[in-house]
């Protein structure tokens, strides 16, 4: 929404710091391996479940990161305030459901600040870099860290091999509904590798093409967002239902596919 319809170079740095945050999230979850309190007690009422590791909190950090680059692309004082509000409503809402411990939330914000201090100091820099590529080489690079990506995902999951998920946690997990923890998995790395490839490469091609404005009549803005939430959804969950979703070579493959099509189509598709 931001990037087609409202600013597109606040929109495509909000998306790289989500999917980036979403990434070092999975990393560290998996370096703690910390559970959600309603996994050790039962006499945690939880609201909400989930199926990955407790530590950090990845709405928390992420709420500081998205929320921060707002503010920092707006330069107001008033969008300072309301980042920091959200950002402390959305950690806490994580106790209030039952699927976070204190430190969790308190490791999130900690992680998204450092992640936000990183975009606002090199990301002028990194990106005044890149423009001076060709597009072949900027496709290059991308294709490098997005290979980076799942090969350090790859090592982390792989210091989890023989993990045995405690029978205690998930038979308390099991009260909160039918999902069954599943927290040593290599897919949400594939994910976040695949979504930066493809916003990269969308970004990229845009750009050769003049770039994007997001600029217009509200009824222009309007009719942008639900041509690209259509094509995000076809690609997104059409070709969710389509793909196989197995624990094999040909899957993950297949899932990079398509959340590097998705993550074109938001940066690049739609936008032309």
């Amino acid at each position: 929404l931001i990037y087609w319809c409202v600013d597109a170079n606040l929109g495509i740095r909000n998306g790289f710091i989500l999917i980036t945050s979403n990434y070092v999230n999975n990393i560290f979850k998996l370096m703690f391996a910390g559970p959600r309190p309603y996994w050790v007690s039962d006499k945690v009422l939880p609201f909400a479940a989930e199926s990955s590791f407790g530590v950090p909190s990845g709405h928390a950090q992420n709420a500081v990161g998205v929320w921060g680059i707002m503010a920092a692309g707006v330069r107001k004082q008033w969008a300072w305030g309301v980042a920091l509000a959200l950002a402390f409503l959305i950690g806490f809402s994580r106790w209030y459901l039952g699927v976070h411990f204190p430190h969790d939330v308190f490791m999130g914000w900690l992680l998204g600040g450092i992640l936000l201090w990183a975009f606002m100091q090199f990301w002028n820099p990194v990106e005044a870099w890149l423009k001076q590529k060709t597009f072949g080489t900027q496709i290059f690079i991308a294709l490098i860290v997005s290979v980076i990506f799942i090969a350090l995902g790859a090592v982390s999951v792989g210091r989890l091999d023989g993990y045995t998920f405690p029978a205690e946690w998930r038979d308390n997990a099991l009260r909160a509904g039918p999902l069954v923890p599943a927290p040593v998995s290599i897919e949400g790395f594939i994910t976040s590798a695949g979504t930066l490839f493809g916003l990269a490469i969308g970004a990229a091609w845009i750009a050769a093409r003049g770039g994007y404005q997001a600029s217009g009549p509200v009824e222009k803005r309007a009719l942008r967002y639900v041509i690209g939430l259509i094509g995000v959804v076809i690609l997104w969950m059409g070709l969710g239902e389509v793909f196989p979703d197995n624990a094999d070579l040909l899957s993950y493959f297949l899932r990079y596919v398509r959340y590097t099509l998705v993550g074109f189509w938001v940066s690049g598709g739609a936008p032309w």
